[in-house]
C-alpha cells in the first residue's frame, strides 16, 4: 500500500491546531504539529514532510519569512492558512513560493481540497506529459521537469513548471484565467485570480527575453494566456 503522505501544520493556535490536526488525520494524512517557525523549520530538515500548512503570524519568526527560508532549501508545497484576508498578504506569500492560501476562518473541505491539488503533483505523476517541446530557444523537458534557454537551464519552481506545462501542452491555445486557476489550484481559486497574476509575472521574469514584451506567455485581454511556439508577427 502507498505510504499516507505526511502534513506538517505549523499554526501557534491551539484551537488551530485542535480542529484541523484530526481533520486531516480523519483523511488519512499523517499529521506532525508545532507552534513557531522554529520548529517547522527544524522538522523540514529531521523529517521532511510531503506538505506544510502554514499560519503568517507566528510567535517568533514572521510567516512570510518562513516561506523564504523553506523555498532557499525545499520544494515541498506550502497552503498558507492565514486570518489575513487582505491582497498585498496574499500576494506577498505567493511571490515568496507559497502554493495557495486559504484565509481563516474556512470550510474544512476548502482547506481539504486545495490540500489535494497541491498533493497532486507530490504523488499523482501518471498523467504528466513526457518528452520535449522546443520552441524557439525555450526547450521544456517534461520527463525532468527541466526548461533550458538554448543550453542553459532556467530553475523554475514546483508551481512555476506546473503553469508552464499547462500552457505548453496546448501550444497556441488561449487557456482562460479559470481554467488555468481550476488546473493548478483547484476548483476553489477559480475566484482568486492574485495567484495566477503573481505566479505568471515571476514565470516571465525567469523565462522571457524581455518580460516587459512577452515572447512565450502572451496575454489574452480579459480572457487568459496561450503559450506561443512562434514569435508574433510586428
Amino acid at each position: 500500500m502507498p505510504r499516507a503522505p505526511r502534513i506538517l501544520l505549523v499554526d501557534d493556535e491551539v484551537s488551530i491546531q485542535r480542529a484541523v490536526a484530526p481533520l486531516l488525520r480523519a483523511r488519512g494524512y499523517d499529521v506532525d504539529v508545532v507552534g513557531t517557525g522554529a520548529e517547522a523549520l527544524n522538522t523540514l530538515r529531521m523529517q521532511p514532510p510531503d506538505l506544510i500548512v502554514l499560519d503568517l503570524g507566528l510567535p517568533d519568526i514572521e510567516g512570510t519569512e518562513v516561506t523564504r527560508r523553506i523555498r532557499g532549501e525545499s520544494a515541498v508545497p506550502i497552503v498558507v492558512l492565514s486570518a489575513r484576508g487582505g491582497e498585498a498578504d496574499k500576494v506577498a506569500a505567493l511571490d515568496l513560493g507559497a502554493d495557495d492560501y486559504v484565509t481563516k476562518p474556512f470550510g474544512p473541505e476548502e482547506l481539504l481540497a486545495r490540500i489535494r491539488v497541491a498533493l497532486r503533483r507530490v504523488f499523482s505523476a501518471d498523467d504528466a506529459p513526457s518528452g520535449r517541446l522546443k520552441a524557439g530557444d525555450l526547450t521544456i523537458d517534461y520527463d525532468r521537469r527541466r526548461v533550458l534557454r538554448a543550453d542553459e537551464e532556467i530553475r523554475l519552481t514546483p508551481k512555476e513548471f506546473e503553469l508552464l506545462a499547462l500552457l505548453a501542452r496546448s501550444a497556441d491555445r488561449v487557456l482562460t484565467h479559470r481554467t488555468i486557476l481550476k488546473a493548478v489550484w483547484g476548483a476553489n481559486a477559480v475566484g482568486q485570480p492574485e495567484h495566477l497574476w503573481v505566479l505568471m509575472a515571476q514565470l516571465r521574469k525567469k523565462i522571457e527575453p524581455d518580460p516587459g514584451h512577452p515572447r512565450y506567455l502572451l496575454s489574452e485581454p480579459w480572457v487568459g494566456y496561450r503559450f506561443a511556439t512562434e514569435p508574433a508577427e510586428a
